[in-house]
């Protein structure tokens, strides 16, 4: 049995070679020669899997390592017998921290404090959902729009679009992309849904590049209409346009997701439903070799410190979103060896906070972001 798999995806190597030949190659390798005799694919977002890839091979399985899941031809698969699955909600917490460094990184910036500002959250799904509870441990207004949930579920805890953009003091997208249909998120964020956010408003895109229409997003800029912007994904990827890049207080490299515990996830998400499938003796596998923190104890003295001020402190601790903002800038053109290099970082439960001095409510934010409090 042979399983052609993308050699970035992490802690793969050596787990499935007891049942199966497997072929590590870079996504640009992958193609449609290389499957022809392959029952299974394990991929990323960077490998379409369409027609060109897929006809005429043996492919049965295709597993992407990944929340969303639009390079994936879904009709044709469903055309062709060949099953497949992401692997929802796997980084939703690594967004999660991306999201709360970001946050307090304009809250340190500009001393535009969190509390009680209005955070509109498009997209209330495994990741939206972790960016609302974020908000209300950071003590935020929330407003929450997500049509597809409000057919299934009522209108209730719900807004619309348009009164999200009027009311938000900052808006953040965590929809996926869509290009056609009720729920066409494509350009979503154009100059019309800018224009209705108030002067001053903050944008932060980590789902997909091209929920945002790039010229819009640099009119609102430069207009002075938002006070900045957060740029994860981009149109076009990996030609990531450098103006806008420039132009946002934080430009990243599409890693909001790329936590070790994110990856991990992932992997094993994957894999236990190749096995699944294919009948592979291995069950609930995980790694065992995701490496620990450098510094997993952080000393937090909170005399004469706000609670905001803490929490800056404890999660810029465990992943400080300037640095990877600074080697974008640095090299753009590295774009992609920016996301396969990705350095260590782990999300909040791998580290242990001892708390000198402090509120009650310091430590219970600290627990309620997922910290351990010593």
């Amino acid at each position: 049995m042979k399983i052609v798999a993308d050699d970035k995806i992490p802690f793969l190597k050596g787990v499935l070679e007891p049942f199966s030949e497997v072929i590590y190659l870079p996504d640009k390798q992958i193609n449609n020669k290389v499957l022809k005799d392959a029952v299974g694919l394990i991929t990323r977002t960077r490998t379409k899997c369409n027609a060109a890839l897929l006809k005429g091979t043996g492919v049965k399985f295709i597993g992407t390592a990944t929340i969303g899941y639009d390079h994936i031809d879904t009709e044709f698969c469903r055309k062709n017998g060949i099953t497949w699955t992401n692997a929802p909600g796997c980084n939703s917490s690594s967004v999660q921290q991306y999201i709360a460094s970001a946050l307090l990184r304009i809250s340190g910036k500009f001393k535009y404090k969190l509390k009680n500002k209005t955070i509109g959250i498009v997209g209330v799904g495994n990741v939206g959902s972790k960016i609302e509870k974020l908000a209300r441990i950071l003590e935020m207004n929330v407003l929450l729009n997500d049509p597809p949930r409000v057919r299934k579920e009522g209108s209730n805890g719900f807004v619309t679009l348009d009164q999200l953009l009027i009311e938000s003091d900052i808006v953040t997208a965590h929809v996926p992309l869509n290009m056609t249909g009720e729920d066409k998120t494509h350009h979503l964020f154009d100059e019309k849904c800018f224009g209705m956010m108030r002067r001053g408003t903050w944008f932060i895109n980590s789902s997909r590049g091209e929920v945002m229409d790039t010229t819009a997003l640099k009119n609102a800029v430069d207009s002075g209409k938002l006070m900045g912007t957060v740029v994860d994904v981009w149109e076009n990827e990996p030609d990531i346009d450098l103006e806008l890049m420039e132009k946002a207080f934080l430009s990243t490299p599409h890693i909001a997701g790329y936590s070790a515990d994110g990856k991990a996830n992932g992997t094993s998400m994957i894999i236990n439903s190749l096995c699944k499938f294919f009948n592979i003796p291995l069950n609930n596998w995980y790694p065992d070799t995701v490496p620990d923190p450098a510094v997993p104890v952080i000393l937090l003295d909170c005399k004469g410190k706000t609670d905001e001020e803490v929490m800056k402190e404890a999660v810029l601790h465990t992943y400080n979103i300037d640095d990877d903002s600074f080697r974008l800038r640095q090299s753009p053109a590295e774009f992609e060896k920016q996301r396969g290099d990705y350095p260590l970082r782990r999300e909040f439960p791998a580290y242990t906070v001892i708390v000198k001095g402090g509120t009650r409510n310091t430590r219970m934010m600290l627990k309620g972001m997922g910290f351990k409090v010593g």
